[in-house]
């Protein structure tokens, strides 16, 4: 069965497709099997792909709703080994829809469940919200990564998220766990990022990545040219970081496998 790992903040512009998108790729050149769910009804990760979400293509809405199955979603990139669920902004009405289904919160893990065999890990790109499609997401999730801006108010949502993903283990699935907190837009010229890192270190300690992947022009131009930094820029800063950060990942992967 393969590995599923949710991205996941509640506030929006912190990096989560960014991780989402170079994290599959990295894991895709490391010879894994890769599928990203894109779950945000803006489909940031299908156009940081190339996906053209104007074609009528099945989506994650229809899978989250149980109208199509995984394999009839999916879409290849140009990276091998790594594929795509695309998003659709029917995603934003998908809370209603779901509000009278028996286990709505299961319906995403269902799924995934049913058709993921072949792939090595499933990553969900999760909506900026505690939203029925996030919880979703946590439901289906063995581990949860939580990119972090290097900004205080990012530092206030951070400890409601946590409380959130504690409740849905306790009340949904026992086997989720944090994986780990990345840190993210971190500019060594900024005493605040220092700031925040510290906090942030000291209050979830090794549960903190090593690697914070710096503010970088490169990562903010690749998804206008529709590729992953990895591949946008394979050199820049920010891609060595998403390379770090990865293997950082992996290893944590057998960690908890290995408990």
């Amino acid at each position: 069965m393969p590995r599923i790992i949710a991205i996941a903040n509640r506030k929006g512009g912190v990096g989560k497709t960014t991780t989402t998108v170079n994290i599959a790729t990295a894991m895709a050149a490391a010879g894994k099997k890769v599928l990203v769910v894109d779950l945000d009804p803006q489909g940031n990760a299908s156009t940081s792909m190339g996906i053209n979400k104007r074609g009528r293509m099945a989506s994650s809405y229809e899978v989250l709703l149980g109208e199509k199955s995984l394999s009839e979603a999916v879409v290849w990139t140009e990276v091998p080994g790594f594929s795509i669920i695309p998003s659709s902004p029917d995603l934003a009405g998908a809370e209603v829809e779901l509000i009278e289904v028996n286990n709505r919160e299961y319906m995403l893990k269902k799924a995934l469940l049913k058709d993921s065999i072949n792939y090595d890990y499933i990553i969900i790109d999760c909506p900026p919200s505690l939203s029925l499609v996030t919880i979703n997401a946590l439901v289906a999730a063995n581990a949860v990564i939580v990119p972090l801006q290097c900004e205080f108010l990012a530092l206030e949502g951070i400890t409601d998220l946590i409380r959130n993903i504690n409740q849905i283990k306790k009340r949904f699935n026992p086997d989720l766990e944090l994986q780990g907190v990345v840190l993210t837009m971190y500019d060594r010229r900024n005493n605040l990022s220092q700031m925040v890192e510290d906090d942030v270190r000291n209050y979830f300690g090794k549960k903190v990545y090593q690697t914070v992947i710096p503010r970088n022009v490169r990562i903010s131009e690749a998804p206008s040219h529709g590729k992953p930094v990895l591949l946008y820029d394979f050199k820049c800063p920010g891609s060595q970081a998403y390379i770090s950060l990865t293997g950082e990942v992996l290893k944590r992967e057998k960690e908890l496998l290995a408990c």
